[in-house]
């Protein structure tokens, strides 16, 4: 497998800042972009030129239709070809590794998943090389691979620690790319997922947005100035001691009246096992939550309960333009949504404005085209987005 994208790198501060402006925005005129960026008309002309000469920006006329780059038309919108590249996102899970293929503009053209038989890094990395072979036959042109692992990730190449996989000291990126012969970025799949949102999604624009999720975990990413926040918390399931309730449930996982033991799929699963005798999914419980089944519906009222006072304490401390809930488990606002909200109201200054909080029905799809956005960050423009 070839990357493709030597031609592009390695580039300069100031036309990483324009491919991005925009890859994002785009398309562009050049007076947007000189007014977006700050430049004059001169320097825009210089930091643009080898982006399309080099083929990573066009010139296409107002209806938006890519066309060849020609000199002399300065008053062409510039644009990326979306489909010139297209990138693999991995989301490895315990039991599943899901995959996509993107375009240069994350938008998903192909999904492909496998079971995980083992944990063995050489029978995933094994797995992962098989699922890339496949995507490569339909979709050639490949430029990179990103991953997405629950975990301490570590320059992002390394799997430092991952509780759910048992791994430890993992050079994932190195053996991926030795497999597949495409470059290969790995990063936290919470980071990653809060990136994707960042450049292409609901937080695009955004000065400070936050994404919080909540399944399997609890997951939350910081943006401020428009760029993600890294922590090492982010990577520490810091949702084990963000207590919401000190009278709260004492379940296996996370301290009493924990995020984690108040929101997340497999805690809310055992309250209701450990009060009824009986193993229920997380979409029954909820289903009979609705229908006013009492040992669930009480279970899942004090879950949104608990929701509605961590965004109201998000709210409050980090003042952000909106918060993004998504994850697995936001079914939760289909059935308790209107307490979420009174509690957040109850939870916040009365003349406080309201929270822009955003609800983003998801699946592991959705987290693999996190890693594939960093894959786009990293190996093809060089942003130097630090995890």
């Amino acid at each position: 497998m070839t990357t493709g994208t030597a031609s592009w790198l390695p580039l300069s501060a100031g036309e990483r800042s324009v491919a991005i402006e925009v890859l994002v925005h785009g398309p562009l005129s050049r007076t947007d972009l000189s007014r977006r960026l700050n430049l004059s008309a001169g320097s825009l002309t210089r930091l643009t030129k080898p982006l399309i000469e080099s083929g990573l920006l066009v010139e296409v006329p107002e209806g938006g239709v890519a066309a060849e780059a020609r000199q002399g038309r300065p008053s062409q919108p510039l644009d990326v070809v979306a489909e010139s590249r297209s990138f693999i996102g991995f989301k490895i899970t315990a039991d599943m590794v899901y995959g996509v293929v993107t375009t240069l503009r994350s938008e998903v053209v192909a999904r492909h998943d496998r079971p995980l038989a083992s944990h063995d890094p050489d029978e995933v990395v094994a797995v992962l090389g098989e699922m890339a072979d496949e995507l490569a036959g339909a979709h050639p042109g490949l430029a990179g691979i990103g991953i997405g692992v629950g975990g301490l990730v570590q320059d992002r190449a390394v799997v430092g620690e991952s509780a759910f996989l048992g791994w430890r000291d993992v050079p994932l990126a190195a053996l991926v790319e030795e497999r597949t012969g495409l470059p290969v970025v790995v990063e936290n799949d919470v980071a990653a997922l809060v990136e994707a949102e960042t450049w292409f999604g609901a937080g695009r624009g955004l000065d400070r947005f936050v994404v919080l999720t909540i399944g399997a975990g609890i997951g939350y990413g910081l943006v401020l100035a428009g760029k993600r926040v890294p922590c090492a918390e982010e990577d520490r399931d810091f949702g084990r001691h963000w207590i919401l309730n000190p009278s709260g449930p004492l379940t296996p996982d996370g301290e009493r009246g924990s995020a984690v033991s108040l929101l997340t799929i497999p805690n809310i699963r055992y309250q209701v096992q450990a009060a009824t005798g009986r193993e229920r999914t997380y979409e029954e419980i909820l289903a009979l939550a609705a229908a006013g089944e009492p040992m669930p519906a009480r279970v899942v009222d004090e879950a949104a309960r608990a929701l509605g006072a961590l965004v109201a304490q998000i709210a409050n401390f980090v003042m952000p333009q909106k918060i993004l809930l998504a994850g697995e488990g936001v079914g939760l606002m289909d059935v308790g949504g209107a307490t979420v909200e009174a509690t957040v109201r109850a939870h916040r200054h009365p003349l406080a404005a309201p929270v822009a909080l955003e609800t983003k029905v998801s699946d592991f799809h959705d987290w693999a085209r996190g890693a594939a956005v960093l894959a786009i960050q990293v190996l093809v423009l060089g942003a130097a987005t630090e995890g």
